[in-house]
């Protein structure tokens, strides 16, 4: 599983990074970025329960090994 955050509709509420620090970062910018974006193995259900508090839902989950 890949996770990433669409720039466009995040708006740095920062849920994200205090609901998952492991994965989720606030850059300098005030935005969020996932670090990494291959997801850590126990992590999954953290990072799925994390992308559907997102108040933007600028945060993505896929199976698939690329983003594009």
């Amino acid at each position: 599983m890949r996770v990433y955050v669409d720039d466009d509709a995040c708006r740095g509420h920062g849920v994200c990074a205090s609901m998952c620090p492991s994965v989720f970062v606030i850059t300098d910018f005030g935005y969020a970025e996932a670090r990494p974006t291959a997801i850590p193995a126990g992590l999954e259900e953290s990072v799925v329960d994390t992308a559907e508090s997102c108040p933007e839902r600028a945060i993505h989950v896929t199976e698939e090994n690329h983003v594009n």
